[in-house]
């Protein structure tokens, strides 16, 4: 048997963003599916795509070396403190 729940749209930024309740089991940070077929609207957990491990390549170039942040024109800002993640959406 299905449930039926309610969400709300809400603006989050420039955007909308519905939220799910916490009855479904999600989450935060979870990514989804959303697909539209003739105004009706369906989401799933979306597939996990395999990340690339670059942790050692750093070794494979020695002659590369780390940039100290004074080498940066932008200070480091703690993206999660402000709700938003690294890319401003």
């Amino acid at each position: 048997m299905s449930e039926e729940y309610k969400a709300k749209i809400f603006k989050s930024g420039n955007s909308l963003a519905l939220r799910l309740p916490k009855a479904l089991g999600f989450k935060e940070g979870a990514e989804m599916t959303l697909r539209e077929d003739h105004g009706r609207f369906t989401f799933e957990p979306a597939q996990n795509e395999r990340k690339i491990d670059v942790s050692k390549f750093a070794g494979k170039a020695p002659w590369l070396e780390p940039l100290s942040r004074e080498d940066f024109d932008d200070s480091p800002r703690d993206w999660h403190l402000m709700g938003r993640d690294a890319s401003g959406a």
